[in-house]
C-alpha cells in the first residue's frame, strides 16, 4: 500500500486536516471547531478522515502540524502557518506570487518567490480588525448568521461607513446604525468594506505582484472577496476549499520529510 502524509492545521475557531499520497493527491479532508481543546479536535479529525478513506495511522508515514495550536499536538514536525500557506498555495497555483490570509484571528499577507518560496511576508496577529472574529462579531450584533452575510451584502444599496478599525468601538457604531434605521444590507456592506480596507493597506505596504490569491475562511464571503478586489484594483484567484490550504502545505511538507 502506498504511504500517506498527513497536515494538520490548528487555527484558532477551526481545526483542519488534509490526508494526501504519495502522488500529491488529497485522499481526504476534514474541519471542525476548534473548541476548548484544538488537539482532541485534530486527533479525532484525524481518525474520522483516515476511517473515511480506508485506512489506520499505520498507513500514515509522516504527520506535520501548523497553526496556532501546533505546539500542543504529536507529530512529526511543526512547521509555521506563513511556509505552509506558501506551500499549499504554490502547488494549487503555481502562478501564486501574493498571498492574502485572512482567518479567524489574524490577518496576513505573504509574498512568494517564482519557486513558491516565501520572499516577505506582514501580519496582524494583535488585533481582530481586518480578522473573521470582526465580521463574527459585527454579525452576532446584527443577529445574522455568518452564512447569510453574502447574500445581504449583495443586497446593499449604500454601504454606511464605519469609521473605527477597533473591534469594540466599531460594534457600538453599528448598534447606534441601527438605532438610525440604516438596513443590515447596508451595513453589513460597510463592515465587509472596513475589512477590506484593512486587509488591503497591510497589502500595499507589502507589496503586491499577481498572481495574488485570496485563502483562509473569510475567502467564504463574496462580500469581502469583492470590496478587496475593489480596493486592490486586482483580480483575486481562490481555491474551492480555501480554508484547506496551510493544512495542505503541511501535508505535501510532511511528504518531502518521509521520516
Amino acid at each position: 500500500m502506498p504511504n500517506h502524509y498527513i497536515g494538520v492545521d490548528i487555527g484558532s475557531l477551526t481545526v483542519k486536516v488534509v490526508l494526501i499520497d504519495d502522488d500529491l493527491k488529497i485522499i481526504g479532508q476534514g474541519k471542525e471547531r476548534t473548541g476548548y481543546s484544538g488537539r482532541i479536535i485534530a486527533q479525532k479529525l484525524i481518525e474520522n478522515v483516515l476511517a473515511k478513506s480506508g485506512l489506520t495511522t499505520q498507513n500514515v508515514r509522516t504527520t506535520v502540524a501548523t497553526g496556532y495550536g501546533r505546539v500542543t499536538f504529536s507529530s512529526d514536525r511543526e512547521v509555521s502557518e506563513i511556509t505552509c500557506q506558501a506551500k499549499g498555495i504554490s502547488h494549487l497555483f503555481p502562478s501564486a506570487r501574493t498571498v492574502i490570509d485572512i482567518g479567524g484571528q489574524d490577518s496576513k499577507v505573504i509574498k512568494l518567490f517564482p519557486n513558491g518560496k516565501v520572499a516577505d511576508f506582514t501580519m496582524n496577529d494583535k488585533c481582530a480588525a481586518g480578522t473573521g472574529r470582526f465580521l463574527e462579531v459585527m454579525a452576532s450584533a446584527l443577529e445574522v448568521d455568518w452564512q447569510e452575510i453574502s447574500e445581504l451584502v449583495s443586497a446593499s444599496k449604500n454601504p454606511t461607513k464605519i469609521s473605527s478599525f477597533c473591534t469594540v468601538f466599531a460594534e457600538s457604531e453599528i448598534i447606534s446604525q441601527v438605532s438610525a434605521g440604516e438596513l443590515k444590507a447596508d451595513i453589513l456592506a460597510g463592515v465587509c468594506d472596513s475589512v477590506a480596507s484593512r486587509v488591503a493597506s497591510m497589502s500595499r505596504r507589502t507589496g503586491l505582484e499577481p498572481d495574488i490569491v485570496f485563502t483562509g475562511g473569510v475567502a467564504h464571503n463574496d462580500g469581502v472577496v469583492k470590496a478587496l478586489a475593489k480596493q486592490l484594483d486586482f483580480s483575486l484567484l481562490i481555491s474551492q476549499e480555501p480554508v484547506i490550504t496551510a493544512a495542505l502545505g503541511a501535508a505535501l511538507i510532511a511528504r518531502e520529510i518521509k521520516t
